[in-house]
């Protein structure tokens, strides 16, 4: 809280009834004004971009420590970008679409700036069917545009084994979406670690540490205009 501004003899109720006196008594309640909004503005320009990462197990940081989480590290990222933002971990291992749209309502109670939506790679490891994908992030996306909030959509791929035709459905829903709703679209989230030892743990799915680094640093170029957009009061 600002210190208190002191009530200067100017700033006092007005005894002269005079004009000047009254005039002077103005100028003082008007400078005290304008002092005690240079003080609380820094405190408003320093209100960090709320991000919630509202997705699966690749949000959550499975198998990983909170700090080489996804949350964790995309927050240092943007601390490193000079950009103060608090990032929430939304992630539940193990969920699908559907599962994210039953929890929607109660994951926006902290009232975020800004989505990230990363969820369907649990509907294509079950081998659900992609239009009832394509609903339910459809449903998430109305939800949250009705509720002011930006979004960026973080993409995902079938598995090669469950064949084209159904790539091919799951595939495109997620730029369909992101051009139906005018949103940023990441196309893959684990692009550049998926399959790769080095950067993925044991069961050869989730990212480690490394891994984790790689996903921020490739989401960011995407991400930065989502931030500037929302800051400028633009964002879709």
């Amino acid at each position: 809280m600002p210190p208190a501004l002191r009530l200067t003899s100017a700033s006092k109720p007005c005894r002269d009834r005079s004009p000047a006196g009254y005039g002077a008594w103005r100028v003082g309640v008007n400078l005290g004004l304008f002092a005690l909004l240079l003080l609380l503005a820094p405190a408003a320009r320093a209100a960090p971009v709320a991000i919630l990462a509202f997705g699966d197990s690749l949000t959550a940081g499975y198998g990983l420590a909170e700090a080489e989480g996804f949350p964790a590290q995309l927050q240092a990222a943007l601390a490193g970008k000079g950009i103060a933002a608090r990032v929430t971990d939304g992630g539940v291992s193990g969920d699908t679409s559907a599962g994210g749209l039953a929890r929607l309502d109660w994951s926006l109670a902290d009232k975020p700036d800004l989505v990230i939506l990363e969820l369907g790679a649990n509907d294509a490891l079950r081998g659900l069917d992609p239009a009832a994908t394509r609903a339910n992030l459809d449903a998430i996306l109305a939800r949250l545009k009705a509720a002011g909030v930006a979004v960026v959509i973080a993409g995902m791929r079938a598995p090669p084994n469950l064949g084209r035709d159904y790539a091919a459905a799951f595939d495109r829903l997620y730029p369909e979406l992101a051009a139906k709703y005018g949103v940023p679209l990441y196309p893959f989230f684990l692009d550049g670690v998926a399959v790769d030892p080095r950067l993925t743990q044991a069961d050869g799915l989730h990212p480690n540490a490394a891994g984790v680094r790689i996903i921020v640093e490739r989401l960011l170029p995407t991400l930065l205009p989502a931030i500037a957009a929302l800051k400028r009061g633009t964002a879709g």
